[in-house]
């Protein structure tokens, strides 16, 4: 090849990258507008810049995501699946968010076997995803599967300990098999990421109801050692029964240690659910041992009683603090 041909080749192969990247350019430009249009909740708006960025490049993974996003926005989800199809395939970074809004999609459209199919598969793909175990946990539960929902709850909850939604559900799922203890700890490990809003003045009334001996319902049997867990808390409240104490909070401090003294003891000696027993037994047992319980009762019962519990942990500041700092450092196991 003469040196006049080579240079019209190199001269067509930088025009091309040129285009190429101002195309590329054009596209994430189009998708950037678009998210910035769907946070405002202009999802027709939204909808109009991915598909001009899916004109330039209909493969594009991000474009195909946020379509889906926003027409599952805008009540028009199951029109986002195609989108999604495209996106599950390319095991990329928006596949796990892909198979999370897939099982949204077919959930919201009441087609819950579909739901926790795309759930089940996405974590096949990227069972690092945390928040396809919460969204199966949820799908579970709704369909009453609470065994498996329970199951799904503690994987989301070891891979982020901090999503109190995942706390919560655990709480939930295990109420619904009378499984009293677990669900009580985990409702106060609820109430330490979440201790005031709406939903922590449900967990405290669900509290309530698990130290007055409620229990809801169930289909199934329960094993020996979950009748002798639950047995355990009555035995432990009823110590604490007739004994006057200052405020709610003060006897809810006294009623959460004697139960966690007892449960923790108790399940040293219990074989099974390791989860259970290392996660939640063995740390709030290790909390009894600590100066931190009134600090620790008062964020428990802060959604009851907001004015009394607000002005005892402003004027007991260095309290909170050191009980925030003993949480963050204390060793807990699964």
């Amino acid at each position: 090849m003469d040196l006049g041909k080579k240079l019209k080749l190199i001269i067509l192969l930088l025009l091309f990258s040129v285009a190429a990247s101002a195309q590329n350019a054009d596209v994430s430009a189009l998708i950037k507008e678009g998210i910035e249009l769907n946070n405002a909740h202009n999802y027709a708006g939204a909808i109009e810049k991915y598909k001009q960025a899916l004109a330039f490049d209909p493969e594009n993974t991000q474009a195909n995501y946020q379509m889906a996003f926003s027409l599952f926005s805008s009540g028009k989800g199951t029109d986002g699946v195609p989108y999604l199809d495209k996106v599950v395939k390319t095991n990329k970074n928006f596949t796990g968010p892909a198979y999370e809004l897939l099982g949204s999609i077919y959930d919201a459209a009441k087609q819950p076997q579909q739901a926790i199919d795309a759930y089940k598969a996405g974590i096949k793909i990227k069972p690092d995803y945390q928040p396809l175990y919460f969204n199966i946990g949820l799908a579970y539960f709704r369909a009453a599967k609470y065994a498996d929902a329970e199951q799904a709850a503690i994987e989301a909850i070891k891979l982020d300990p901090k999503h109190a939604n995942s706390q919560r559900l655990y709480a939930l799922v295990t109420f619904h098999q009378n499984k009293r203890a677990p669900a009580l700890l985990a409702l106060c490990n609820f109430l330490l990421l979440e201790p005031d809003g709406p939903r922590s003045a449900e967990a405290y009334t669900n509290m309530q109801s698990i130290l007055k001996g409620g229990a809801l319902k169930t289909d199934g049997k329960t094993d020996a050692g979950n009748i002798a867990l639950n047995k355990a808390i009555s035995t432990a409240v009823a110590t604490t029964d007739n004994r006057r104490y200052a405020t709610p909070a003060d006897l809810l401090a006294a009623q959460l240690k004697a139960i966690f003294i007892t449960v923790g003891q108790l399940s040293e000696k219990q074989s099974g659910n390791d989860f259970f027993r290392n996660y939640y037994a063995a740390f709030f047992y290790k909390l009894t041992q600590t100066e931190h319980m009134p600090a620790f009762a008062r964020l428990m019962d802060l959604s009851a009683n907001k004015a009394v519990d607000t002005q005892w942990l402003q004027q007991n500041e260095d309290k909170r603090k050191a009980l925030e700092a003993w949480v963050m450092a204390a060793e807990r196991k699964f």
